[in-house]
Order: C-alpha cells, then sequence, then structure tokens
C-alpha cells in the first residue's frame, strides 16, 4: 500500500533501541525514521494504532522455506512466495538458506538468491545466502545426506561465492574437518563469517575454531555435541566464549524451556539471535515433504527425518519471540531484540536496521497486545497489512 511521503505511526507502547515508549510517535519521512515524540505536527497525517505495539521488523537469518517453496528449488517464483509468507510474520529481511544437495542444486541455488539479492522481491527483503550444507560431518547430520558432503577448501568457497554474486554472508561448517581454521580465516578475509554446526567437534576444536575467526554456533545444542561434564563440546564452547554468536529455535521442540533459560544466562540478549530454521512445510499442512534430497514427515508441525532426527522446523519469528517470552521469562524488549537488533548486528547492518531509532530504514512490525503480527513495513510502506488494521492506513497520499 502506497503511503504518504511523510507521516506518523502512534502506537501504545514504541520498542525503541533502549526503552518501552508509552504512547509516542514516530514520525517516517522517505522511508527513514527521523524522529519518536510524544506528540505529533498538526499537519502531517497520523496512523493511529492506540492498541498496537510498533516494533522493529524481525530479521530472520536461517530459513530454508515456507507455503510449500523452497531455497533450494532455485526459482524466482519461490523466493517471491518465501518473502510475501515472511512479510505476514513480521520479518522485513532474511537470508535464504541451504540444504545439502548436489553441487549442482547448490549452486543454482546460490545463483537464484544472488539474483534477488540484486533485484529484491516484493515482501520481506533479501539480505544475502546462507550456505548450510556440504560441510558437514556424519555424527551429526541431522536432515543433510552425506553422500553429498564434500571437503572444506578455497576453491568450493570460491566457487559458491561467485555463484551467489557477492551475496553470500554466512557459511556453517564443522570445524573438525580438514583445513577448517585456515578456511575460517579465508572465509573471514572474504567477508564472510563462519558458524559452527552439524559437528561432531569436541570442546578445544570448537574453541580453536572461534578463536580462528568463526563467530559461533548455528542453532546452538541442534546438529552439534551437547555439554558432557568432561568435554564441553561445541555447545559449551559457543555459550562460554564471550563473543560468540549463538542461533536459537524457540519452538518448544528444538530446546526446552530450562535450556533457553540456561542460553540466556549465559549469553544475555545481546549474543541470542532467534532464528526460525523453517522448511517448505511452513505454513502447511502435516504430511510429507522434501528437505535437500531427504524425505521429512511433519506430524502436530513438527518436521523429522524418517529416522527421527529433527528436520528444521515449521516456526515463525512471530511465534519464536511470543515463546520466548512465554516458555523462558525473557522482557519483551529483550525478546524483540533477538528477532531484530541483535540479527541485525550480527550480520553488520545494524547501521540501516534493527531498531526504531532516527536516521535508520522505517522497517517495521506492528503487532496487537498479544504479539500477532497486524501489519510490516519496509522502508515506510506496507507491504503486509492485516485485515483489523486496514482501514487504519487509509490516509490521505
Amino acid at each position: 500500500m502506497k503511503l504518504p511521503e511523510q507521516y506518523y505511526i502512534q502506537a501504545k507502547q514504541v520498542f525503541s533501541q533502549d526503552a518501552i515508549l508509552d504512547d509516542h510517535y514516530v514520525l517516517i519521512e522517505n522511508g527513514i525514521i527521523k524522529s519518536i515524540d510524544k506528540a505529533a505536527e498538526k499537519s502531517l497525517p497520523v496512523i493511529s494504532l492506540d492498541q498496537c505495539k510498533l516494533l522493529p521488523g524481525f530479521l530472520d537469518l536461517h530459513i530454508h522455506g515456507r507455503e510449500g517453496c523452497d531455497i533450494m528449488d532455485a526459482k524466482r517464483d519461490s523466493i517471491e512466495t518465501i518473502s510475501s509468507s515472511l512479510a505476514k510474520h513480521g520479518v522485513v529481511g532474511f537470508l535464504g538458506t541451504t540444504v545439502t544437495s548436489t553441487w549442482e542444486n547448490t549452486l543454482a541455488a546460490f545463483t537464484a538468491i544472488g539474483e534477488a539479492y540484486h533485484n529484491q522481491p516484493s515482501g520481506a527483503q533479501v539480505l544475502g545466502a546462507y550456505n548450510e550444507g556440504l560441510f558437514f560431518t556424519e555424527d551429526h547430520k541431522g536432515a543433510h545426506d552425506e553422500k553429498y558432503f564434500l571437503p572444506l577448501s578455497k576453491e568450493n568457497i570460491d566457487a559458491i561465492i561467485e555463484a551467489s554474486q557477492g551475496a553470500l554472508k554466512v557459511v556453517a561448517l564443522a570445524p573438525e574437518l580438514s583445513d577448517s581454521e585456515a578456511i575460517i580465516k579465508y572465509l573471514t578475509a572474504n567477508g564472510v563469517k563462519a558458524m559452527l554446526g552439524h559437528t561432531n567437534a569436541n570442546y578445544q576444536q570448537a574453541c580453536d575454531a572461534l578463536h580462528s575467526g568463526a563467530c559461533g554456533g548455528v542453532h546452538v545444542f541442534n546438529g552439534m555435541k551437547g555439554i558432557h561434564h568432561r568435554d564441553p563440546g561445541c555447545a559449551g564452547a559457543v555459550l562460554l566464549e564471550k563473543d560468540a554468536y549463538v542461533e536459537v529455535i524457540a519452538d518448544g521442540v528444538h530446546l526446552h524451556p530450562a535450556i533457553l533459560q540456561l542460553i540466556y544466562r549465559m549469553k544475555g540478549a545481546n549474543k541470542m539471535g532467534l532464528i526460525s530454521d523453517c522448511i517448505v512445510a511452513g505454513g502447511m499442512k502435516d504430511g510429507t515433504y522434501k528437505l535437500g534430497m531427504l524425505d521429512v514427515n511433519v506430524f502436530n508441525g513438527v518436521a523429522r527425518t524418517e529416522s527421527g532426527s529433527l528436520a528444521g522446523s515449521t516456526l515463525t519469528l512471530e511465534k519464536a519471540v511470543k515463546n520466548i517470552i512465554n516458555l523462558a521469562n525473557i522482557p519483551p524488549l529483550e525478546a524483540v531484540h533477538m528477532a531484530s537488533l541483535i540479527p541485525s548486528e550480527f550480520l553488520g547492518v545494524s547501521d540501516t536496521l534493527g531498531s526504531i531509532s532516527v536516521g535508520k530504514r522505517a522497517c517495521l512490525t506492528i503487532v496487537d497486545s498479544q504479539f500477532n503480527v497486524m501489519a510490516t513495513l519496509i522502508d515506510g510502506m506496507a507491504v503486509y497489512l492485516n485485515e483489523k488494521v486496514k482501514n487504519k492506513f487509509n490516509i490521505n497520499v
């Protein structure tokens, strides 16, 4: 929906970077946040949402698909569907995430993500590509087919970077693989973040990888050696390492509520990022779906391989924020930060995204009192409106 070049949004609560502000007005001008005030200029139109909360738009940095479409489809139409679906759940930006497949399929997927990165879809924006696949080990492979695992090499990394047309932002890898420390340094030198996942690495191997430049843990506790009192494993390493970032799937299945609280106590909100890890079955009925080269069965919204391993999720960040508040007693402002500010800092885009701050892009999520998404704005333009608030946006253009 087209909106004026200048207008205010008034909300019952505004979740700014530093505090929750009651009954404030956010001025948006040409897609940029210009001010956050207790009153509005009378000459400018106001979208009054006095029963809603205004949040920074969510950033989903680990998502494979939704509504029957998968990043591995390597099709523009699939990316458009995923983008549109994410916008309905408050997401303004995402990393298109691959899964282990043939080398040809993988490069085709990165080509499609790269094209979307340079020619954005109409909903949530493509912030880049995330390689989750190929560079893992069997012990904690999860829903990755080991037949297609490849060695870590500069040649393989270069091919992915080239296919993505510079959109590659994250590579997940198992640090016990040969040459991992050299590849981590190579990725870092090329502006790509290395994350540790689907790994049987012991504590020391994981620590060595972190000290070589790896940034943290892929969906922490899942797809890695857990904490044992004689070997804290990869999970222990990423939790103890002060600067390590951890991805969290807060669907109530991947992590027990007590573990969510444990992660929060160890990392605080500043290094704890919510992800969906959603697959093609997100927003669909229970049934059998493909994830990469494997069949996955979805029952009661939980996806598993035929061997019983969890296979991504059907989660949304909208639901993840609610869960982290209700299951782990995380304060609402910090919960929202975990889906917005913290991912933006990890990705290096916090100068323009991730919080409601003067000078940043007006990429916003509007929710009701129960954190149900009512509207999503990108650069001040509405890309999703729930019927309950649509009439509120009928202001003069």
